[in-house]
């Protein structure tokens, strides 16, 4: 037996279409509909018929078989057998994420076999596997940034119970898991919900079309349909956080944020479960009110995405100054965002051509709040070519040692460790010829205005796009990837071990650094990450005279006031 549920606030009839027929579907409070069949069960297949259209999938779909046109499937979320009792939680600040995507990570393409590999997650000492987003979306394969079934989990990648193993086997690893979720628009292929009701709004617009409404006429259920679908993948599939992207494109002008009304219900589920529930927000808006309590007038989130550190060591490295790093690339940039999270606090960005952000009180805010990280999906995805950072393998451990001993919570992107020499790719599986050609052109024009030709991006609708984002699992044991695992491995371990590294207190961390570029020492305690940036071998100059070498990429020997180096070489001193 299973009830049909569905919201249609003005229609006049609803059916509820099955394989052998149709039955109606009774009008109950508030624009809600439903009705019990007996026959139904896990397994039925069904859609629904709005005042006579076709058959439409429900807008609370938790299974998908036939991909985002087709009917939904009942998903019996309780059938699975858990085994991770024991399972206590974990705060999720503070403690080593790993971005993910599901599709690319293995050849496989699936959860059973990136859950293969959560062993080696495990002893690579990271902490929080944080997967991209898995609610089904047009195609097979994609980034996920365009789903249109927010309940459901992706068919190609296994489906619910999948999902449901992948998190269990990661909890018996010690693995918590975060799911990254996309409420602040829907893909346009399959997106059906206006048919159903006032999901979206024109008294604001994104960059994707109207807005999801969540201050107009309607929207207390449309903001339950978003709020609901959060508090279930906690509940039905054990996830241990949620990653939300773009908050900044929540366009919301009621008295209470959605932000802060998922924040209060995550709050009180978290105690009656009686484990930490985190929410993490990408945002663009520098404001660490985004992780002020909603007591104190903030928006409650647990952690959020420090993209102006991204940007100061990337360019440290790189030397690059294009688009939204024109304001980053001199270490004493790098210095600002170690020390005080943003560049932008209330300065003028370039980029945006208006005073950005605000100043974080290390009063009243910890470095956990805050995830950094070398890459992630975006800064490698969204280049034109999808190229990792062109560094030398002594540049990546310089920004893995960075990342690593920082006062804030780190993150890594699925194969950084190794230093994949695969690229990641923006790619997408749409069917209708007009839009798989709107994306293609379109990607195309983007890069245009920086210079390249449309013959050099790759096509995003080629499967050869995908295959050449799936990471290549043999290279971890070939050189120089290997000794660059090593050195993650050595980091994470030693991050593990050490109370100086864990401390998050931004006070906690101080720099010293030549003006010109060529080299900086980070202060950890009675520790200092020692840095040569310049490709010629460098003594570098520390404050104290009995040190000793703890680990080092490469060579390193104290020498007489300071730290003799290789071009790009990183070591650990303790003093």
């Amino acid at each position: 037996m299973h009830t049909f549920r569905v919201w249609a606030p003005s229609a006049s009839a609803v059916d509820v279409v099955l394989r052998d027929g149709t039955l109606p579907l009774n009008s109950v409070d508030d624009g809600w509909w439903e009705r019990e069949v007996v026959e139904a069960h896990h397994g039925t297949d069904y859609a629904f018929s709005v005042d006579g259209s076709e058959p439409l999938p429900d807008p609370r779909s938790a299974w998908q078989p036939d991909g985002v046109h087709g009917f939904s499937r009942v998903f019996d979320a309780d059938r699975f057998e858990w085994t991770d009792e024991v399972w206590t939680g974990r705060d999720v600040r503070g403690s080593v994420f790993y971005e993910l995507h599901i599709g690319t990570f293995t050849p496989e393409g699936t959860l059973d076999a990136a859950a293969d590999n959560v062993d080696y997650l495990a002893l690579l000492g990271v902490e929080v596997v944080s997967l991209l987003p898995v609610a089904a979306f047009p195609g097979t394969q994609g980034w996920g940034y365009d789903g249109v079934h927010l309940y459901a989990v992706h068919d190609p990648y296994g489906g619910p119970e999948a999902l449901q193993r992948f998190v269990d086997r990661c909890h018996e690893a010690g693995l918590a898991v975060c799911l990254d979720v996309v409420y602040n628009h829907l893909g346009p292929s399959g997106n059906r919900l206006a048919e159903f009701g006032p999901y979206f709004t024109d008294r604001h617009s994104t960059p994707w079309g109207p807005a999801v409404n969540l201050d107009d006429t309607g929207s207390t259920e449309v903001r339950r349909w978003i709020c609901d679908n959060a508090l279930r993948w906690f509940r039905s599939f054990h996830f241990d956080a949620l990653r939300l992207d773009a908050v900044h494109a929540f366009l919301d002008d009621s008295p209470t944020h959605l932000l802060a009304q998922l924040s209060t219900e995550t709050a009180e589920l978290s105690a009656e479960v009686g484990r930490p529930l985190g929410l993490v927000a990408e945002s663009d808006l520098n404001d660490p009110r985004m992780v002020e309590p909603v007591s104190a007038g903030g928006r409650g989130m647990t952690a959020q995405w420090s993209d102006d550190f991204h940007h100061a060591l990337h360019s440290l490295l790189t030397g690059e100054r294009f688009g939204y790093y024109v304001d980053f690339g001199p270490v004493e940039v790098f210095a600002k965002t170690l020390t005080k999270v943003f560049l932008h606090d209330g300065s003028y960005s370039t980029f945006r051509g208006a005073n950005w952000g605000r100043p974080v009180d290390p009063a009243k805010h910890s470095g956990g709040e805050f995830l950094v990280y070398t890459s992630n999906h975006d800064q490698v995805g969204n280049r034109a070519l999808g190229d990792r950072p062109a560094l030398t393998p002594g540049q990546l451990a310089i920004g893995a040692a960075l990342v690593l001993t920082s006062p804030y919570t780190p993150m890594l992107f699925m194969g950084e460790e190794w230093g994949a020499s695969t690229p990641w790719r923006f790619f997408t599986d749409y069917e209708e010829p007009e839009l798989a050609e709107a994306v293609r052109t379109g990607r195309r024009r983007e890069f245009a205005a920086f210079g390249w030709d449309a013959e050099q991006i790759p096509d995003p609708q080629d499967p050869e796009t995908w295959r050449s984002s799936v990471l290549d699992w043999s290279e971890p044991d070939e050189s120089p990837h290997h000794e660059l695992l090593h050195w993650y491995r050595h980091l994470l371990t030693f991050r593990a071990k050490m109370p100086e590294l864990r401390d998050d207190r931004l006070e906690s961390v101080g720099i010293s650094y030549d003006p010109g570029g060529a080299w900086l020492v980070v202060t950890r305690g009675s520790l200092r990450v020692v840095a040569n940036l310049q490709a010629a071998e460098a003594v570098v100059p520390i404050d104290a005279g009995d040190a000793w070498i703890v680990m080092a990429y490469g060579t390193a020997d104290t020498v007489d006031g300071g730290v003799r180096l290789p071009g790009h070489g990183v070591a650990i001193v303790a003093v």
